[in-house]
């Protein structure tokens, strides 16, 4: 199911059901508009469906609304059995992978820059197989002993060597892409990188069209705040955006987060890569997707 053609009338039905498990605010936003988002939308796998087998979330997905997925490594351990069926699923249901997360290194420890460029050569081969152009990859933790510049640098060293790794490499006829991401320090107090001001200045120093930011604001809002400013500042590094409110992970409009003006300021910026969500359904989830993806539509239409 293509999200640029989801049928009016079959939105209109999931809102009726999804928009009580919305606050009020959010859901009288969703209840006004059901046309095309401006950016491309997909949903982080990791947070739903769970307890399904990998074709079948695939097809929950699709029922949704959405025509795009982000895996975190599902693949790790498949066979070549598992490929084929994942590759059947995704191509019948008119789903595309356009990222996924997983790796076992991070990009701050100069002990292990090599293992994990080593990684992402390795990984390279199920990226292609599944046809997922674009790798998300972290900071990892704090490095004993390791000023904070010294690691800062270490990033940016080892996020150029990684570039120069992908520089010729194409997957589904785009470049693959290398994008970073910060964890807030109440997820992760031991990880290196928390905030996406000093993310982006890494992006920045490393300077390839192949490496950019993944802004995460839930993980920004617990960090540092201040969202919409990092917009219009750096809209040109952001690679990827993922969406979940606070407290708790939910669907937008039921924490603090102002998502309608997000939304509104990305179509302003003329944002046009990927916005994923990434939030632990308050309700059905096929219903609560429905009524997220309504909800950004709502706050983009005019």
């Amino acid at each position: 199911m293509n999200r640029r053609t989801f049928a009016q009338t079959l939105a209109a039905a999931a809102l009726a059901a999804a928009v009580p498990q919305l606050p009020a605010a959010a859901g009288k936003a969703a209840s006004q508009s059901t046309g095309p988002v401006p950016f491309p939308l997909s949903v982080m796998l990791w947070t739903v469906f769970t307890d399904l087998p990998f074709e079948e979330r695939l097809a929950k997905v699709a029922e949704a609304g959405y025509s795009q997925v982000e895996l975190v490594g599902e693949y790790r351990d498949w066979s070549a059995a598992d490929f084929a069926r994942a590759n059947a699923a995704r191509k019948r249901l008119g789903i595309h992978f356009d990222a996924t997360a997983g790796m076992t290194h991070g990009i701050g420890d100069p002990a292990a820059q090599d293992a994990f460029l080593d990684e992402l050569r390795q990984t390279l081969v199920p990226m292609e197989t599944l046809q997922i152009p674009a790798m998300i990859v972290l900071s990892g933790n704090v490095v004993p002993g390791l000023s904070r510049q010294a690691q800062h640098q270490c990033c940016v060293e080892t996020l150029k060597r990684a570039a120069a790794q992908v520089d010729s490499c194409q997957i589904d006829g785009r470049p693959v892409r290398l994008l970073l991401e910060c964890i807030d320090p109440e997820e992760n107090p031991k990880c290196f990188l928390s905030s996406a001001a000093e993310a982006l200045d890494i992006v920045r120093e490393v300077n390839s069209s192949q490496v950019q930011f993944l802004y995460d604001f839930f993980h920004e809002q617990i960090a540092e705040g201040n969202l919409i400013e990092k917009l219009e500042k750096d809209i040109d590094l952001i690679g990827l955006i993922h969406v979940a409110d606070v407290p708790g992970r939910h669907e937008p409009g039921t924490g603090e987060i102002n998502y309608a003006n997000i939304y509104r300021k990305l179509a302003q910026l003329h944002y046009y890569r990927t916005v994923a969500m990434e939030f632990y359904p308050s309700g059905d989830p096929v219903a609560t997707l429905r009524a997220a993806k309504a909800f950004a539509a709502s706050a983009t239409a005019n």
